[in-house]
């Protein structure tokens, strides 16, 4: 009886805590599309989820750090969804290619053009952006979810050292170190290196497979080849004793 009630205790309080740990995990994010690196491009994607079951989501903004300023982003077009890019001029011009830069984008709004996410369901939205900074391990944007019931969701509160996650953190996009020859371009050169490397793997792999199977043909064909001379062998060995027996 004891037994049974603990475990039964064990089931709720193991309920209780997904329950509770649930909704930490369903905030929108940034992420990479392979590395982020100081000082190169990236492209990264924004993952919004519809935390509401009788309602869609249908506007996301985003905010680009102004203590960081990008002066290259670029969105990846979405079927079901308008893109509007918003520039604003720098307090201070920045340097890009060697040409001096007086505005940068600083908000990125998706407008759904039909039912948007709906509940139960998640979308991403990418952006190429560059050349990213070297002076800071992260980038903090603010992001604000709109649901089709007019409900905004502020994803903009930062996370503050040694104190737990806020209700509804920005969105932190991780850096990572400068390549060693300073020309880190993220994850399209990334990307490319990835495929030329598996398309030499692949090329070595059909090489060895084709040398694989000539081998196997060849032991084969060396088997059967071997099989018939044994079965002449012991066919002349019972006509020769027929014959000696006759004798």
């Amino acid at each position: 009886m004891k037994a049974s009630r603990l475990a039964a205790a064990t089931a709720v309080a193991g309920v209780s805590v997904l329950a509770l740990s649930a909704p930490a995990f369903a905030h929108v994010s940034v992420q990479p599309e392979g590395t982020a690196a100081k000082g190169g491009y990236a492209v990264i994607d924004f993952k919004v989820p519809n935390e509401r079951d009788k309602a869609s989501t249908t506007k996301v903004e985003v905010s680009l750090p102004a203590d960081h300023p990008l002066a290259s982003v670029m969105p990846q077009p979405i079927d079901g969804w308008q893109v509007k890019v918003t520039k604003s001029k720098l307090a201070k011009p920045m340097e890009m290619h060697g040409e001096k830069i007086s505005e940068a984008v600083t908000k990125v709004t998706w407008t759904a053009d039909g039912k948007g996410i709906e509940p139960g369901y998640f979308q991403k939205f990418p952006l190429s952006v560059g050349a990213l900074p070297e002076d800071t391990d992260e980038l903090v944007f603010k992001a604000i979810q709109t649901y089709s019931n007019k409900e905004t969701v502020r994803w903009i509160e930062v996370q503050q050292d040694g104190q737990e996650e806020p209700e509804n953190p920005a969105p932190v996009l991780e850096l990572a170190a400068a390549s060693e020859d300073g020309h880190s371009h993220g994850s399209s050169t990334a990307e490319d290196a990835s495929d030329k490397t598996d398309e030499k793997a692949d090329a070595k792999t059909e090489t060895a497979s084709g040398d694989s199977g000539g081998s196997d043909t060849t032991a084969r064909v060396l088997g059967v080849v071997g099989i018939v001379v044994g079965a002449a062998g012991v066919a002349y060995g019972v006509l020769a004793g027929r014959r000696r027996t006759t004798a």
